[in-house]
């Protein structure tokens, strides 16, 4: 098959290939479209934890962004790790001078251990310019609450907190629910005119890393391809859902999901 679509992926390394640029790639390449790279920072880690974070400087991570887009233009952005004020400032640059309209926004904020990845500038700096630009902003609970500086422990704070992003400046908003305890996962979508809850069954695993990085560039690929925004959550969703149930059960500690279960090899690849 030819790829449906082309996807900039701007975003930090996982060595281990669970999240990050790899499970980007990974997921994008799943769903039949074409990945491409803007590495915002290396990682050295695996499924118990991270061992160290080597930054790239925004000139470079501008550079990569430009120079790929001049060549082969995406027909859709996918956004993740941005870990300093002058990182965001030069995507921020690159997005006015390569115009895609289709962008997604993982808001990568906060540690599984609970703690802040981001300063307080680059935060404020990702509300007032980088929200603004996103059609999407897919954040999940803790990082709901860093955006809104409220708290989040029922459906209603979900959609309280994402309409209060939608007053920042987002344009559409889908909450992860993923942090809240309970037999069903409810992530929610609120765009300016519409409330939608989406309900999935919580596998009982500890294989869940690199969803949040997967999910987004999940509904980037549906949004790439001609998709509407609330129909690229709705796949993008199940998507990670399957790849939770078929995980591989790779690692000592929180391992990947399967990201290849899309995918049927012809025989003659066997």
């Amino acid at each position: 098959m030819k790829p449906n679509s082309k996807v900039l992926i701007i975003a930090g390394s996982d060595s281990s290939g669970g999240a990050g640029i790899q499970a980007d790639i990974k997921t994008i390449t799943a769903l039949g479209s074409y990945a491409m790279t803007a590495i915002t920072a290396i990682t050295a880690q695996n499924t118990t934890g991270v061992k160290s974070i080597t930054p790239i400087s925004p000139k470079e991570i501008l550079n990569q962004i430009l120079f790929t887009a001049q060549d082969i233009k995406p027909d859709a952005i996918k956004i993740g790790m941005l870990h300093s004020s002058k990182v965001i400032d030069s995507v921020i640059k690159s997005l006015e001078s390569i115009k895609v309209t289709k962008i997604v926004v993982d808001p990568v904020m906060v540690a599984k251990g609970g703690a802040k990845l981001i300063d307080d500038k680059a935060i404020n700096l990702l509300k007032k310019k980088l929200l603004k630009k996103a059609s999407l902003i897919t954040p999940n609970i803790p990082e709901a609450e860093i955006l809104t500086n409220t708290s989040i422990r029922r459906k209603e704070d979900m959609i309280f907190a994402a309409y209060k992003l939608i007053e920042i400046g987002a344009n559409n908003v889908l909450i992860k629910g993923g942090h809240l305890a309970s037999n069903t996962v409810q992530d929610i979508f609120v765009s300016r005119s519409e409330i939608k809850i989406f309900n999935s069954k919580r596998y009982d695993t500890k294989n869940t890393h690199g969803t949040g990085c997967t999910l987004s560039s999940a509904i980037t690929t549906f949004l790439s391809c001609g998709k509407p925004i609330k129909k690229s959550c709705e796949l993008g969703i199940k998507y990670v859902n399957s790849g939770i149930r078929t995980n591989p059960k790779y690692g000592k500690g929180h391992g990947p999901i399967n990201h290849l279960h899309t995918i049927n090899i012809e025989r003659k690849f066997r």
